[in-house]
Parts: C-alpha cells; sequence; structure tokens
C-alpha cells in the first residue's frame, strides 16, 4: 500500500515548501538550533544511560 512512498520529488516538494515558509535566511539558524538540540539530547542520554549502574557495582550510599 505504501510502497515507495517517499520518493525524491516528495522530498524536493517538501524543501521548496520549507523554502517559501520559513525565507532563505531563517532555515540555517534552524537547522543549527536543531543540531544543537539533537547534541543536547544525546548527551543527556548518555549520561541517563551511564548513571543507570546496577545496584551494589557503584559507590553506597550511607542513609
Amino acid at each position: 500500500m505504501f510502497r515507495n512512498a517517499v520518493q525524491p520529488w516528495h522530498l524536493l516538494v517538501v524543501l521548496v515548501v520549507c523554502l517559501l515558509v520559513f525565507g532563505s535566511k531563517k532555515l540555517p539558524d534552524m537547522a543549527r538550533s536543531l543540531g544543537r538540540s539533537m547534541r543536547i539530547l544525546k548527551s543527556e542520554a548518555r549520561a541517563l544511560r551511564a548513571d543507570d549502574t546496577p545496584y551494589g557495582s557503584g559507590s553506597k550510599d550511607t542513609a
């Protein structure tokens, strides 16, 4: 049903619509901020994975 749903000309149409909606001056700034957000998300995910150590193998809390 959705075979060959996304073809190269679909991406071209989406790119042209984005260019018309946001303008050529806004697109680089939007791409830069999206890249920064992705970098922050990756670093936070790594930090969460590093903090997720099994009990007994990390430091012992004395509460």
